[in-house]
């Protein structure tokens, strides 16, 4: 009897074991974050690597330099992070003002423009700046002084700073007559970054 019991008894430990292992977390593959909603504040914490909003454009806009969207996205979330702004919302506004980089405006590649700030009409291009990395902290400065009144954290390199009503736009939709004419602009960006949350937490 007890040779039979001894026998059920590690049979049914090791059934046990084996459900347990198979249950486990680690067992499993690690299940993909929720898609967040999207944002509206302009000012936040942007939640999208740099490497889900470079492949995120590339997979738009094939024809784009990847080396230079890398190099781009990370401008966008170390600047961003810099002023308190949501490198997700400032992303997805020069998607829309570039083209995904195409441009074929009046604003061109080697202005390193990302927002079409001061582009106005054929005398008047738009602003030009040094570096890409320049260009992105432009834009992130412009961004900040619609969404806050507060003062800028790097020193100003945006020249067209001075004429915004601060803290006039909080949010994406605050930006439409304000930022551009478009009565869609802000839903514009919110339909970008719905696309670039779908990619990067769905795709």
């Amino acid at each position: 009897m007890n040779h039979r019991f001894s026998v059920v008894f590690v049979f049914l430990c090791t059934a046990v074991l084996l459900a347990s292992c198979a249950g486990s977390p680690g067992a499993q593959a690690p299940e993909r974050p929720e898609k967040p909603p999207i944002p509206e504040k302009i000012l936040g914490r942007g939640l999208v690597q740099p490497e889900d909003l470079a492949g995120f454009l590339l997979e738009t806009n094939p024809g784009a330099d990847p080396a230079f969207v890398r190099s781009l996205a990370r401008y966008y979330e170390e600047e961003s992070a810099a002023e308190g702004v949501s490198h997700d919302v400032a992303f997805s506004q020069m998607c829309l003002e570039t083209g995904f980089l195409r441009f074929g405006g009046l604003v061109t590649p080697d202005m390193n423009n990302f927002c079409g700030l001061g582009s106005i009409g054929p005398g008047q291009p738009g602003e030009r700046f040094p570096t890409p990395r320049i260009g992105v902290r432009a834009h992130i400065q412009h961004l900040k002084a619609y969404a806050t009144d507060q003062p800028l954290n790097q020193e100003l390199v945006d020249p067209r700073y001075r004429w915004v009503k601060y803290g006039s736009a909080p949010t994406i939709y605050d930006l439409a007559g304000r930022w551009a004419t478009d009565k869609e602009y802000g839903r514009k960006i919110a339909a970008i970054l719905d696309r670039l949350y779908t990619y990067a937490f769905e795709g």
